[in-house]
């Protein structure tokens, strides 16, 4: 037999191409469109950027008055008592020896409990609430200097007061009542003054010069 020429031979050889060929268009190749598509439907999101910004202020509780309240006390010298009610960041303050030396002064009172409170003929008092306790400070009273503790009061202690007009004399009475009970109080008539008679702390009634009056807590 003789053995196939080279023409055949060409021939098997591009037929073989031709179907590799076709076979490579149908099945497409590595790294083409749709493998580049699902690489990039699986690309992860990116991560959220923080705000440079600076936060905004805090917001800071404002300050209040010291709570409302009395207090009572006497003199470092032991030679007057001394009394003070506060209410809404105002204050009163009464001053006397139980005899014939009186003075009302009232002012503020800062909110760190500083008080700065002034009466007649250049009287003064200043003080520091501590704590909502106690009030230490000093007064100054017809040119005398004292220095004064006046602890929290719980009733009947406190500061009390009664004005009237009785037989056309004008009346003008302060207390204070110590914790103990004791009554300190000075009584002017058509401004001369006199110790203070005592009142009833439960009903605030007071007879003076014959009339009935009524002694009431004192407050700003």
């Amino acid at each position: 037999m003789k053995r196939p020429g080279p023409l055949l031979t060409l021939l098997a050889g591009l037929v073989l191409a031709v179907f590799l060929l076709a076979l490579n268009a149908t099945t497409g190749t590595p790294g083409g469109t749709n493998a580049s598509s699902s690489r990039q439907e699986r690309s992860p999101s990116p991560a959220p950027t923080r705000s440079s910004g600076s936060p905004g202020p805090t917001a800071t509780a404002s300050a209040t008055p010291p709570p409302n309240a009395d207090y009572a006390g006497r003199t470092d010298d032991d030679s007057a008592a001394i009394a003070l009610s506060l209410r809404d960041g105002k204050a009163i303050a009464y001053f006397c020896d139980g005899r014939t030396k009186e003075s009302w002064l009232k002012g503020d009172v800062e909110d760190d409990g500083t008080l700065r409170l002034t009466g007649k003929n250049g009287a003064r008092l200043d003080g520091t609430l501590k704590e909502g306790k106690v009030i230490r400070g000093t007064v100054d009273v017809a040119g005398a200097h004292h220095g004064f503790t006046a602890d929290k009061a719980k009733k009947p202690s406190g500061l009390y007061r009664a004005t009237a007009t009785v037989r056309s004399a004008t009346i003008d009475a302060g207390w204070i009542v110590l914790k103990d009970g004791t009554q300190v109080g000075v009584l002017t008539r058509d401004g001369l003054a006199s110790p203070a008679p005592g009142f009833d702390p439960e009903t605030g009634a007071v007879t003076v010069d014959g009339e009935r009056l009524t002694a009431r807590p004192a407050t700003p």
